[in-house]
């Protein structure tokens, strides 16, 4: 059957981290999907090669910012798919990111995630991420949080793929050099 796994797991180091270090964000429709990925011919679980990007969008991430998926199967109905959820907190207010995000609202961008072990995630591969969320707060305490939370949510056939890098320069590798806009 072709659902039969073919391998255990033994418990790994204790040597992971949890929290992500920063999210970059692909206008919707920048590449075809499955067209212009490149999957890995060992692991499919991999891409390898995403073309045809021309600019992606980094945003860094510092405190509480999650990425969670959940596998979603239902016998009765013979389905199985992947709800992806990221939230973003985005420190400070200005004019420009007060734009960004009502874009990111409007729009249903894919969003790569890199985690604190550094290892990176192209989340709604195929059909993108939502913002279903968001809030605009300016706290009320002097030392209270004053930016953007806002919550990506995305539907797949399958949890995020992995990206065959590490580190920001092996990115822009698997992005066939696209640029890399902070600012």
């Amino acid at each position: 059957m072709s659902c039969d796994i073919a391998n255990g797991r033994i418990e790994p180091c204790k040597d992971a981290v949890g929290g992500l270090d920063a999210i970059y964000i692909i206008n919707y429709g920048d590449y075809s999907y499955p067209v212009d990925l490149t999957y890995n011919p060992t692991n499919t679980d991999v891409i390898d090669d995403i073309n045809n990007v021309t600019n992606v969008y980094k945003f860094e991430l510092k405190g509480t910012n999650s990425f969670e998926q959940t596998i979603n199967s239902s016998r009765d109905n013979g389905t199985t798919f992947v709800e992806q959820v990221l939230v973003a907190n985005l420190k400070k207010q200005d004019v420009a990111t007060h734009k960004m995000v009502k874009l990111l609202a409007y729009g249903r961008p894919h969003i790569i995630v890199r985690n604190r072990n550094n290892q990176f995630f192209l989340a709604g591969v195929e059909r993108g991420m939502d913002v279903t969320a968001g809030t605009i707060s300016n706290g009320t305490a002097l030392g209270d949080f004053s930016g953007y939370t806002l919550t990506f949510t995305g539907m797949e056939n399958i949890p995020a793929n992995f990206l065959n890098c590490s580190t920001e320069v092996g990115l822009k590798t698997v992005l066939s050099n696209a640029n890399i806009v902070t600012v």
